[in-house]
């Protein structure tokens, strides 16, 4: 199906996959004819609501695989999101709107648009600098000037969503200058939550420390989600340590003292 633009220009270059996509053909095949009407009766009845909590499971699990950092569960995964998206286009294309094309087509223009430096003259200097163009480039692409946190999706994690609205607000002109400048606007709100006494002034507090803590880990580099994520996994499994430490020393973490608590933690963290 064409959706009557015309296709933007692809720079010559090897493909980089010894198969060069031909299974992602034979995919759209199955689908189109699982849909059939003689095809799966499950598949057929199947609308863009009744798979969206699908999809969410699936990028789950996606994410699963790859903090475990297992490559043979992160291609599996990948084939259950990527069946996602071809079941969708598949259901849009029996409605008689668009399809996997259009899908492609759309990427496809987008990718260009939003990578000047490496199909244009642009210059970038570093990774972070390519996603804060990004959000430029998103913006200037409606004609519509839109809020800052606009079509962010507000299910995003807490610490993602507030990454992507200090993005965008970095390609529109506001941004800390560098990770120094980043790290003392983090320790100045941290500094004002060890004065609070008011319950909802230290809740208010707390949030603007952990937006601070997102934007200096965006100056460094670091995906403040991710990083949780692995330092909360890292955290539950020295305190099973703590638990068979104390345990073997006959030792009782809640009648423990302060001292004898943090050094079996401290032993469990080392070890």
């Amino acid at each position: 199906m064409s959706d009557g633009v015309a296709s933007p220009h692809v720079p010559d270059g090897p493909v980089p996959s010894s198969h060069g996509g031909e299974r992602l053909l034979d995919l759209i095949k199955v689908q189109a004819r699982l849909r059939a009407e003689d095809g799966c009766p499950w598949d057929r009845e199947q609308t863009h609501r009744s798979l969206a909590r699908h999809l969410l499971e699936e990028t789950y699990e996606l994410l699963d695989a790859i903090e475990a950092g297992d490559p043979d569960a992160i291609r599996d995964e990948l084939g259950d999101v990527l069946l996602q998206v071809t079941f969708h286009a598949q259901i849009s294309a029996d409605e008689g709107g668009w399809d996997v094309d259009d899908v492609a087509a759309g990427l496809v223009r987008k990718l260009i648009h939003r990578h000047p430096h490496v199909f244009g003259d642009a210059d970038v200097r570093d990774a972070e600098e390519v996603l804060v163009n990004w959000e430029r480039l998103k913006a200037e692409e409606s004609a519509v000037r839109r809020a800052v946190d606009d079509d962010i999706p507000e299910r995003l994690p807490a610490l993602t969503r507030a990454a992507k609205v200090q993005r965008r607000a970095a390609g529109w002109g506001v941004e800390w200058p560098d990770v120094d400048a980043s790290i003392q606007a983090l320790r100045e709100v941290v500094d004002e939550l060890g004065s609070v006494a008011d319950p909802r002034a230290a809740e208010e507090r707390v949030g603007e420390v952990l937006f601070a803590a997102v934007a200096a880990a965006r100056k460094l580099g670091v995906d403040a989600e991710s990083t949780l994520r692995r330092t909360t996994a890292g955290f539950a499994a020295r305190y099973e340590r703590f638990v068979e430490l104390a345990a073997s020393r006959g030792v009782e973490a809640d009648a423990a003292s302060e001292e004898e608590v943090r050094a079996i933690f401290r032993e469990a963290r080392d070890g």
